[in-house]
């Protein structure tokens, strides 16, 4: 099971982006659409003050990245 959580939908280009460049960089994560599995809207909104926003990435730290770069995301994982 990974540690990282990528919360976000398939027709968000954020959230294609981010899992590509998590794909190519041999990361490992678990992905929820959110689209399917509706009961983690709410969480994702508690998350971002109330707002539904996606991808929301959470690390194994227990830190967040909403909307993250590929530039944010390299920075965070050290690639």
């Amino acid at each position: 099971m990974a540690n990282i959580k990528v919360y976000g939908t398939d027709w968000c280009g954020d959230c294609v982006r981010a899992k590509s460049f998590m794909d190519g960089n041999n990361i490992i994560y678990d992905w929820t659409n959110v689209d399917e599995e509706t009961q983690y809207k709410e969480y994702i909104t508690e998350l971002n003050d109330g707002e539904m926003r996606v991808p929301t990435i959470v690390f194994e730290d227990g830190s967040i990245l909403v909307e993250p770069t590929n530039e944010e995301l390299s920075e965070k994982l050290s690639i």
